[in-house]
């Protein structure tokens, strides 16, 4: 499917325009997407970190030739940051300047330091004004990060698509953004909320769906080394971790290997180039020594029988 700014007319469009930006999703996933845009609906996915949440809106984004516009949620973010605020060294340095010229009309300088021109649009804002005409597409991403005060307040933009802006009035969206909303499950998102979305769970892929990703990411990489690299990382999952690698850290560990030209995994090779897959050293210590190499002939056999 070209780069286009018409939206998919059926499902297999969509699994089409995913596959074109090198993502590959079941018909789940598909169906999900293309009632969300068909019926202007947020999105919301959930799923543990690096099963690929994220990278649905880039793709989407691209595919549509839509910008691509990113809240990035925090513990305490707020309005000023997420919505928009007032240049205030702006604003001070025209009212001495207004002073300094005996401006003394108090009407006329309100407008003017609360004019536009001092205004300083953060995501949210951003979304709503559709730059260049074109309904961007708006990534909440990681909700979970922020508190119940923000959900809330999202809550109420996500209803009407507007923001009131006391000294300018109501900013309304003329189309409303395609929004993908992503959390990660660090915390319950509250139900009013997910009540206006359409919801997805984005969970692990399975062995072959990991492999194609593989292949489309990292082309560089042996193909025997691919199939290895996704059965160990099939296989951790399986195990009590502190956190189970995602598939950005498959990804990232087949390129690691690519760099360093290997063909194929070796017990030396893991243990030194864990840190690409895993984060927590608890983790790394757990796989490290015979625990690793058993592992790996174990990933090894099962490759060999499947042949």
């Amino acid at each position: 499917m070209p780069v286009t700014n018409q939206l998919p007319a059926s499902i297999d469009e969509t699994l089409e325009m995913l596959s074109d930006g090198d993502y590959v999703a079941g018909r789940a996933l598909a169906t999900v997407l293309f009632l969300s845009l068909k019926m202007q609906r947020p999105l919301f996915l959930e799923g543990e970190a690096g099963v690929g949440k994220t990278e649905i809106a880039k793709v989407l984004a691209k595919a549509l030739d839509r910008p691509l516009i990113r809240l990035q949620c925090y513990e305490g973010l707020d309005v000023s940051s997420a919505v928009y605020e007032w240049n205030y060294p702006a604003q001070m340095l025209e009212i001495r300047l207004a002073e300094a010229t005996g401006e003394d009309d108090r009407s006329a300088i309100e407008r003017s330091i609360f004019s536009e021109k001092h205004l300083i649009r953060r995501p949210v804002l951003q979304a709503l004004e559709a730059p260049g005409g074109r309904a961007p597409v708006f990534l909440i991403d990681e909700l979970d990060r922020t508190d119940e005060a923000f959900e809330a307040f999202l809550l109420e933009i996500l209803s009407d698509y507007q923001v009131t802006i006391p000294e300018l009035g109501t900013i309304k969206a003329e189309e409303p953004p395609i929004v993908i909303i992503t959390t990660n499950r660090t915390r319950e998102i509250h139900d009013a909320l997910k009540r206006r979305c359409l919801y997805h769970w984005v969970d692990y892929p399975a062995a072959d769906v990991e492999l194609e990703i593989v292949r489309r990411k990292v082309p560089g990489c042996h193909d025997e080394l691919s199939r290895q690299v996704v059965a160990y990382v099939q296989k951790l999952r399986q195990m009590d971790l502190f956190k189970s690698p995602g598939v950005a850290e498959t990804i990232d560990w087949a390129t690691a290997l690519t760099e360093l030209d290997r063909l194929a995994l070796d017990p030396e090779t893991v243990s030194d180039t864990l840190g690409t897959l895993l984060k927590y050293q608890d983790d790394i210590a757990r796989i490290e020594g015979s625990a690793g190499r058993e592992l790996l002939a174990e990933v090894k056999a099962d490759l060999a029988a499947a042949v």
